[in-house]
């Protein structure tokens, strides 16, 4: 009995590793039953980094793409306060229905889902005061229409940040990320970290 255990023990663990290595070579959204990694600390893109760079106000609408379980979110929509809302977009709604739940939770009541995708954002031109997304760029096939969207939904002078860290199999680097961006229209502001994982702002 204890060795059919063991068996089926290790045929799950390589079915996970086999999974990853695809999911690492094909990029694409991180699949729901992965949500475990998504909620591992992230040390270099931290909540309150984010906060430094981004500037959230009171009163400012704000979205966040690929925001998976909601590692940012929550606090994202404290930020912004009671008059403000946080806009979270995502590919998969099972991402959305996590975060809703969490929010509830918590008592966080300006949290407004919508399933969508980063290369065509459902949003009309100059919505938002700013947006951001962490670990995503990576995953989006085409990352130069994502971040032509970004610039088209953000209001004159909004702010976009994006995360990147090596701990994520699709990092795009820093060089990449700011050639893509200033080609969409957007203005490089600052950076925010090092080599092994980094913040940056633009400005519409």
């Amino acid at each position: 009995m204890r060795k059919w255990s063991l068996v089926l023990n290790s045929v799950s663990i390589g079915v996970v590793i086999v999974a990853f290595l695809r999911w690492r070579g094909n990029p694409s959204a991180c699949p729901y039953s992965f949500r475990f990694s998504l909620e591992l600390p992230h040390p270099f893109v931290t909540r309150s980094r984010l906060r430094e760079i981004l500037k959230p106000a009171p009163g400012e609408r704000m979205l966040e793409v690929g925001p998976g379980t909601g590692y940012y979110s929550l606090d994202a929509a404290r930020w912004v306060g009671s008059d403000g809302t946080l806009d979270v977009l995502d590919i998969q709604q099972e991402m959305l229905d996590h975060i809703l739940r969490r929010a509830r939770e918590s008592s966080v009541p300006n949290i407004v889902p919508a399933r969508g995708d980063a290369q065509e954002l459902p949003y009309p031109d100059d919505r938002f005061d700013a947006a951001y997304l962490s670990f995503v760029l990576g995953e989006v096939p085409d990352q130069d229409a994502a971040l032509r969207e970004l610039r088209r939904v953000l209001k004159p002078g909004g702010r976009l940040v994006a995360g990147e860290a090596l701990t994520d199999p699709h990092m795009v680097s820093f060089e990449k990320l700011r050639a893509g961006a200033e080609a969409a229209g957007l203005r490089f502001e600052r950076r925010l970290g090092g080599p092994l994982g980094y913040y940056v702002r633009f400005a519409a």
